[in-house]
């Protein structure tokens, strides 16, 4: 079992990978910005490192400064949480060559499904269908990517191969726009992700949201764990998330699951990963892998028993999988809300003091959050400031309690956006369920 583990992260994600340390008895390091010394894991940890200032690239994107406090500390290992450095390859790499674990994919891997345009060849060679598009990066041939466009029928959507979480993309709809739209998204690509390579897939105009969870471990064992549906989006961030998906038949879940455990068998992949579809009509398409533990992974564990976090910790520490696929079972539906510190309408970041914090309770809910009263929430970082999770035995037990809990979380000092969940939860479109991934900003105005 790894002794010590650096948490290379804050929030939530931060005290959710502090709780599983505890649970298997490993010591913890938390790093933190000038203005994270009052995050909860920080004041729960082991041991705590000041890495830099409030700016995250002076903290928490601070790669020396984050390998440096592993060693002064002793740490064995470190957990990149979600975003920041987790899908980051170099940075994998600087702490495998620093004689770390790292708690995630070989960095190879995480190279390989970090490039759109590598990560789709990958996935076409083990069988995943991918949507229909350039096979490649474009050229600067401007002929032959108007002739490509013709051949994949407008719309069309041009893509940085190294970009994500809803940038580097630019949907165009007809020729005379085409080569100006491929120019702009090569100069945005560039500044950036630092690379200026985009490839063109067919533009799917009203698609689900579909992803699924897998789990690998060095020993060559991959299984998955269901779909979650992350259909309700706004400008590309997921607002709600749901597991299993409606109108998915365990049949489907079973075909593209294996298929995805697969894949991870097939390109050596280790720990856990979600593989995100496009679902339209009756049919699956592949569009990116997220080599790293995702924000909605709350709403599997609800449904599957499995805990995500504490099997990466496993893993990484050399063990195998505590299950095979036959192990695993669906049990109910599980509903996730993100709470974000912004008005609910303008959507504009709302940092300041929580003056006081209340978390809903009853059977089935749960609360993911790092925020207390008088917790002041920073205005330098992600909006996000907790999850509530609610678990039913069928999909209309879980919004019947999720309703119940919006009614009763209490979040004063700041503006959040619990008024934008209590009506999404009252549309007739999302009772019945399978929205998609337009669905909320047309009801919204914003298309």
């Amino acid at each position: 079992m790894l002794e010590k583990v650096l948490i290379a992260n804050r929030g939530e994600i931060a005290l959710r990978i502090f709780r599983a340390c505890k649970e298997l008895g490993i010591k913890t390091v938390a790093v933190h910005s000038t203005a994270d010394a009052n995050l909860k894991h920080v004041l729960l940890a082991d041991e705590t490192v000041c890495i830099g200032p409030p700016a995250s690239t002076l903290s928490y994107l601070n790669m020396p400064a984050i390998i440096a406090a592993a060693e002064v500390t002793d740490a064995t290992a470190i957990h990149p949480g979600y975003g920041f450095l987790s899908e980051n390859a170099d940075f994998a790499e600087r702490v495998v060559e620093s004689g770390f674990t790292f708690i995630g994919p070989k960095p190879e891997t995480i190279r390989l499904m970090g490039d759109k345009v590598s990560a789709i060849r990958a996935m076409k060679q083990a069988g995943v269908a991918c949507v229909p598009g350039s096979d490649g990066p474009l050229t600067d041939d401007g002929d032959d990517n108007l002739r490509l466009a013709r051949e994949i029928g407008y719309p069309v959507i041009i893509k940085a191969a190294g970009g994500g979480g809803g940038r580097g993309m630019r949907v165009v709809h007809s020729e005379a726009s085409l080569l100006n739209a491929i120019a702009i998204t090569k100069s945005e690509a560039l500044s950036a992700f630092a690379n200026d390579q985009v490839y063109m897939e067919k533009f799917l105009e009203t698609p689900r949201h579909i992803e699924f969870q897998v789990l690998a471990d060095h020993h060559g064992n991959a299984i998955h764990l269901g779909e979650r549906d992350c259909s309700m989006q706004r400008r590309h961030q997921k607002v709600v998330e749901e597991a299993p998906a409606p109108g998915i038949t365990e049949d489907v879940r079973n075909a593209i699951g294996e298929r995805c455990a697969q894949a991870c068998s097939d390109i050596g992949y280790r720990g856990a990963g979600t593989f995100e579809f496009l679902y339209q009509h009756g049919e699956f398409f592949f569009i990116e892998m997220n080599t790293r533990v995702q924000v909605e992974h709350p709403v599997t564990e609800m449904v599957t028993g499995c805990d995500i976090v504490k099997t990466q910790l496993l893993v990484a520490s050399g063990e195998r999988l505590p299950w095979s696929q036959g192990d695993i079972h669906w049990w109910g539906h599980a509903i996730e809300c993100r709470i974000n510190a912004e008005d609910p309408k303008t959507f504009m970041p709302s940092p300041g003091t929580v003056q006081l914090w209340h978390a809903p309770g009853g059977p089935g809910i749960r609360t993911d959050s790092h925020i207390y009263s008088g917790y002041a929430v920073p205005p330098y970082y992600d909006s996000l400031i907790g999850k509530l999770i609610a678990h039913g035995e069928n999909r209309r037990s879980a919004i019947a309690r999720m309703t119940t809990a919006l009614s009763e979380i209490v979040i004063e000092g700041i503006r959040t956006n619990v008024a934008l969940h209590q009506e999404i939860f009252q549309h007739a479109a999302f009772k019945t369920g399978g929205t998609d991934i337009h669905y909320l900003e047309k009801r919204l105005g914003l298309k």
